[in-house]
């Protein structure tokens, strides 16, 4: 009879629910929820510890627990080369593409499209795909994945189990707003970790170290007998029960059916750019960043973190199958069936059967909390970007007139959508086949996110790259990588022991060589169309390049000719005079940190109305003033001047509740001089600082080079 759990661990799940809530609340209170930045973009105030833990726990959700778990159980250390990829992706998140994301001044990823690209064609189609791949991988793979454990581990009512959670996370999420996602996920964070250490710790002590992993992992073999004594099973001894000969290596042979070096080098590693530097969930939190040195200290904090998954996810995986082999690894489909009711493989159940089996009471409650927390974190991240895209870069489009507490209501009722739409696909998930949950994760999005990774990369690095060129390349990749995902469902792997009559295409091809050319393929297409078509105007490519995130230039209205440098000095003359241009109006020089002449821009037209002074109550939303792409990331307003109505009591804890104003006000437009120059001004680094992180940059890299290659040998 397996382990269940008892009181004491009920009262610690207990105990995490109330601390999460409490957290939750607290952010309610504290933040300023009533604004489009404060509530997408936690008002830009979050410091680097806070967003690296976020970026950590938004990543580690349920499906890692299990899928990481189950394909170490399956395959050995093959899996963790998505872990030390990550450290890297993260950095060129920091180092290239945040700095583009603030200079051109975007809240979403299909904003930056329009911005860097023109017209909506692109737009829309990345924001429609971002949906689905949240609503129907994302979404519905953490569901299943949390679904399992909670199932293993306390044999609860699965539909319930998932309502219940559904519902805490929607609620926290949709009346805190993002600050309260990074305040929660920050303790889940520190719970994971310290719950998979304890986890890891114990388990490496029963089966006698990381060696002792090494050397019973490859004997890790069922005994066939003993099932067949057990179960009236028919054993055709034609399913992979034995640990591969290369189990203990992390890239492998170009053939190898899990990691091929040159797809995932090629293939993978491209298809991860989309994840890492241009995803809503993970981008979403870095731009909530005080200051760029703030971005780029969370993901060398995430970039640490995420050497840990491991160790602590992988590696109790694979001693998992060396204590429980007869269960794990299942000698036919009925054997499967039998064991967890899937008959594509067991190796899902590896985490939930070790943390069962091997931990005592009280610290199997924690790591049932760990595992909520898990699944809570990959919600409310799916819940709070999902509704961000929707509200801001397809909602906005159609009401180019909606004011900021529209824009706050339609974000909360998407969410409410999201919510039923996830509760309606639990009987879905309750079907669907084990396997290898994670590799299933890294197939559909390899024949979908490729092209948009190509499109990223080009439109940061290349000026010439136009819309035309971008959308005949994306089409063309997405085409391609749709008819293969359809084929892929169409001809289904079948069981392990039956005999395999697919096209061999589908058999012997790997999904990430196929990931490597819609890459290329895309890439190709773009640059060839790019370059038969006229270029992008200078307003597309100023901001909206790495190149542009070191051009200084605050551009004036169309009443101004010209620019005037953010930090430089007067212009100079060949003769050494400086040349005098009087500056517009509300924009003067200050001094900062390291004594730099910096333009800032005040209001000091003393007949400008009390009501155009800035306060912090609005944020203006991304294309606001005429369908430009502008985003006002930092403009501010007041409520117009009107009389105050009468509100209840009751609507006036309603409008508290969701962070709402009592009235509806539409924000004006504010001085796009401003807004530009707020976003340099979060560009700047003091010198000590930027080296500092410089020195570290280089230090997480090595690590993760050095980790590549201990693990590949």
């Amino acid at each position: 009879m397996r382990p269940s759990m008892e009181a004491a661990d009920i009262a610690v799940v207990a105990l995490y629910f109330v601390l999460v809530v409490c957290i939750g609340f607290f952010a309610m209170w504290k933040s300023n929820r009533s604004s489009v930045s404060g509530y997408f973009l936690a008002g830009r105030s979050m410091t680097w510890f806070v967003i690296g833990a976020s970026l950590f726990v938004s990543n580690i959700g349920s499906e890692h627990f299990i899928g990481l778990a189950g394909s170490g159980a399956a395959s050995g250390f093959a899996v963790g080369a998505w872990e030390f990829n990550s450290l890297l992706l993260l950095q060129l998140l920091g180092w290239v593409f945040i700095p583009v994301y603030i200079r051109s001044g975007v809240y979403t990823m299909p904003e930056y499209l329009f911005k860097r690209y023109g017209g909506k064609r692109i737009k829309i189609y990345f924001a429609a795909l971002s949906l689905l791949v949240y609503i129907f991988t994302k979404l519905s793979v953490a569901l299943y994945a949390g679904a399992l454990f909670i199932q293993e581990s306390v044999g609860w009512n699965l539909y319930l189990s998932v309502i219940l959670l559904i519902g805490i996370t929607a609620l926290l999420t949709v009346t805190g707003g993002l600050v309260a996602v990074i305040y929660t996920d920050t303790l889940q964070a520190f719970l994971m970790v310290v719950g998979a250490l304890i986890l890891m710790v114990i388990s490496l002590v029963e089966v006698g170290g990381l060696e002792g992993v090494k050397t019973k992992y490859m004997q890790a073999t069922p005994n066939v007998t003993a099932i067949l004594a057990a179960y009236n099973f028919s054993y055709t001894n034609s399913c992979h029960i034995h640990p591969k000969p290369d189990a203990l290596r992390m890239l492998r042979e170009p053939t190898d059916e899990d990691i091929p070096w040159p797809g995932f080098l090629f293939g993978q590693t491209p298809a991860s750019v989309w994840y890492w530097c241009a995803d809503q969930v993970i981008v979403q939190r870095v731009l909530a960043a005080k200051n760029i040195a703030h971005a780029k200290g969370s993901t060398l904090m995430a970039g640490v973190l995420k050497v840990l998954p491991m160790f602590i996810i992988v590696i109790p995986g694979m001693i998992s199958r060396i204590l429980y082999t007869n269960e794990i690894v299942c000698i036919s489909p009925e054997h499967c069936m039998e064991v967890c009711g899937s008959r594509a493989g067991c190796s899902n159940i590896a985490y939930p059967r070790l943390v069962m089996n091997i931990l005592p009471v009280g610290l199997r409650g924690l790591m049932m909390a760990v595992m909520i927390a898990a699944l809570m974190s990959d919600l409310d991240s799916i819940f709070n970007s999902a509704s961000t895209i929707f509200t801001l870069d397809i909602y906005k489009m159609f009401r180019k007139s909606s004011t900021s507490r529209e824009l706050m209501i339609v974000g909360r009722l998407f969410m409410v959508f999201m919510v039923a739409i996830s509760i309606a696909w639990v009987p879905v998930i309750v079907q669907m086949q084990g396997g290898q949950m994670y590799l299933y994760i890294q197939e559909v999005s390899g024949y979908l996110t490729p092209p948009i990774a190509a499109l990223f990369l080009l439109g940061v690095f290349w000026k010439r790259c136009n819309e035309t060129g971008a959308f005949v390349g994306g089409m063309t990749g997405f085409l391609l990588g749709s008819i293969r995902l359809i084929l892929v469902f169409v001809y289904q792997a079948p069981d392990c022991d039956q005999q395999d009559n697919r096209p061999a295409f589908i058999k012997y091809i790997h999904y990430m060589y196929v990931a490597a050319c819609l890459f290329w393929i895309t890439g190709i297409i773009t640059v060839v169309v790019s370059l038969l078509t006229p270029p992008p105007t200078k307003e597309q490519i100023r901001t909206t390049t790495i190149w542009g995130v070191w051009n200084k230039d605050v551009k004036l209205g169309h009443h101004k000719e010209e620019s005037y440098k953010f930090t430089g000095k007067n212009p100079v003359d060949d003769k050494g005079t400086s040349e005098h241009k009087e500056l517009p109006n509300g924009l003067h020089r200050e001094k900062i940190v390291d004594g730099t002449d910096v333009k800032l821009l005040v209001l000091q037209d003393s007949s400008t109305p009390d009501c155009l002074t800035p306060c912090p109550s609005e944020v203006q939303t991304p294309m606001e003033r005429s369908g430009n792409g502008q985003a006002s990331l930092m403009s501010r307003a007041c409520e117009e001047d009107e009389q105050p109505e009468r509100t209840s009591t009751c609507w006036k804890v309603v409008y508290w509740f969701c962070g709402l104003k009592g009235q509806s006000t539409k924000t004006p437009p504010r001085d796009p001089v401003e807004e530009e120059a707020r976003c340099l001004e979060m560009l700047y680094e003091p010198p000590k600082i930027k080296l500092l992180l410089n020195i570290m940059l280089f230090v997480v890299c090595s690590l993760g080079v050095f980790l590549f290659v201990c693990f590949s040998l």
